[in-house]
């Protein structure tokens, strides 16, 4: 029986409708077979390539390039290209060992050492900070060895290398095909290749009949079931879901709260992904502006009831998360960070006045000395922070107005946003957003001081904290767990001490399948969607 023959063209956006008609080739040579089938997916992000910093793009290139390393459901590497991996005693070098006879799509054998150096002089930003400060050089030492030596201890590094950013793609590709073809379509070892990109519309990936290098909880030991995935970009969260109740498509990412329970009920299979790393969080600019004031930023803290908002927009599917640095997804949590702050209203308005912000104009803001007292509240809509997000930020403007608070929201297109829009001191109050991780080691990525010999882009609150980078290079470089799990954890709650930030929700990866598809599960370094083993049931 062939699926999806796209007749409800009504469901599409104007751009959606054109993707429907370029897809329409992929479906049709569609069989009856439960394994050698197109299965059509709709995602809610286009990149602007396939491989990068972006977890967008992590998503993506994990279909295409393998990594050295998985991560299991209990947050511990296992292998995939690299079948063992041991550290140096000084832990300075791990030395890997690698899968025998493995070759990239272009026939070339599998190096993974160029990756390293091609990461960090640019090639994957993302990458390139996880790196930052410990990665010194990589090295084939044979065809099945590769020895990375380090500046600095980091005894998490193969559960790191287990993201999405960590792909490895053929160094002969890196070193002759253009930056376009590159970015377009890279050429790995994995399940599938890129076969061709509509811009706006769709991905579609075709699978590598000659894949060999599965990870070790891969569900299936071969290649690909499915003969081809359509990867399609539909924003609208609804549109995507009303496809799925359609038969339009067979499986969605970012799934709406409102549609959670309906589609549940209508027997599609619900996936939920707490991701680790920050949470969706609200960061506090220390360095210019209101919150400067310790006092102010916790005076914010206390006007919000976030769990209310949070219970209110989620539904029982989006998480509350109290921590502002570290979600409860992820190794070495604090919760005694995440309980620092709870609504009260009395408190914040006390902080508010001891702090000179006494008087209110005729609107009921605060001011000093005639000035108002104004958060800029920038956020990535539609890629950083989605709809369901967006309706959590307006409550938290709404909320922190009744002590006194404006909060001026400004949305952000993504084009803006990647460009480096408010992202200078001068620029905005609070940063909103999240960044995903499979360890508390995100904590030196996002709290590392940022200083003018040393600038930190990712410190959205701009500290030169050198007590807390203390606490997070410890953590770091810690090999007892115990150790390790102390020193993020005085982190945690060295932020939460100060009101560096304070947690919103936890960001989530969500996917709606159809009841006739098997296998597709989220990988659990990020929670992105795995078609390696996926097929049809009929």
């Amino acid at each position: 029986m062939s699926r999806r023959h796209l007749s409800t063209l009504a469901l599409f956006s104007a751009a959606a409708l054109g993707l429907t008609a370029c897809a329409g080739g992929a479906t049709a040579a569609d069989g009856g077979a439960g394994t050698d089938r197109t299965l059509v997916y709709a995602h809610q992000q286009e990149p602007a390539c396939v491989f990068g910093g972006w977890i967008e793009q992590a998503y993506l290139s994990y279909q295409v390039l393998d990594s050295l390393t998985s991560l299991d459901e209990n947050g511990k590497a296992v292998p995939w290209l690299a079948t063992d991996w041991k550290a140096s005693a000084d832990g300075l070098t791990w030395t890997l060992t690698l899968k025998d006879g493995v070759k990239f799509t272009d026939g070339t054998a599998v190096d993974a050492a160029a990756n390293f150096d091609y990461w960090v002089d640019g090639g994957n930003s993302t990458a390139a900070v996880w790196l930052g400060g410990y990665y010194d050089s990589a090295k084939a030492v044979d065809a099945t060895t590769l020895a990375i030596k380090l500046k600095r201890p980091y005894p998490q590094l193969p559960e790191t290398i287990s993201q999405g950013y960590f792909g490895i793609q053929s160094a002969k590709a890196l070193k002759e095909r253009t930056a376009e073809q590159n970015c377009e379509a890279p050429i790995g070892s994995g399940a599938f290749t890129v076969s061709e990109w509509n811009r706006g519309q769709n991905i579609l990936l075709k699978r590598n009949d000659q894949y060999t290098s599965w990870p070790a909880n891969a569900k299936v030991q071969g290649p690909a079931k499915l003969a081809a995935v359509d990867w399609r970009f539909v924003p609208d969260g609804t549109t995507r879901a009303t496809a799925l109740k359609a038969d339009e498509v067979d499986a969605i990412y970012d799934v709406p709260a409102i549609d959670w329970q309906q589609l549940e009920q209508g027997g599609f299979q619900l996936q939920k992904y707490v991701t680790g790393g920050r949470p969706q969080a609200l960061t506090f600019n220390t360095r210019e502006g209101i919150f400067k004031d310790e006092s102010v930023r916790k005076a914010f803290a206390y006007s919000l009831d976030r769990p209310a908002l949070v219970e209110t927009v989620g539904l029982d599917v989006i998480p509350f998360e109290g921590n502002g640095s570290v979600s409860q997804a992820t190794t070495d949590y604090s919760q005694k960070a995440a309980d620092a702050y709870s609504y009260d209203a009395a408190k914040a308005n006390e902080l508010l006045d001891a702090a000179g912000w006494s008087e209110r104009d005729a609107e009921g803001y605060r001011t000093k000395n005639g000035k108002v007292l104004e958060a800029k509240l920038p956020y990535g809509a539609g890629s950083i922070v989605n709809a369901d997000g967006a309706s959590i930020l307006q409550g938290v403007a709404e909320q922190a107005k009744a002590v006194g608070f404006k909060v001026t929201l400004i949305s952000v297109p993504q084009s803006e946003l990647f460009s480096g829009a408010y992202s200078k001191p001068n620029e905005s109050d609070i940063y909103a957003g999240y960044w995903t991780s499979v360890t508390s080691g995100i904590l030196y990525i996002n709290w590392r001081p940022d200083t003018e010999k040393s600038p930190n882009g990712n410190n959205s609150a701009f500290t030169q904290d050198a007590t807390l980078e203390k606490f997070i290079l410890e953590g770091n470089s810690a090999s007892d767990p115990a150790e390790r799990a102390k020193a993020y954890q005085d982190a945690q709650e060295y932020i939460a001490d100060h009101a560096y930030a304070i947690g919103l929700y936890d960001r989530l990866s969500t996917l709606a399948v159809a009841p006739d598809v098997v296998d597709v599960w989220q990988e659990h370094s990020q929670g992105g969607p795995v078609f390696h083993d996926a097929h049809f049931s009929s």
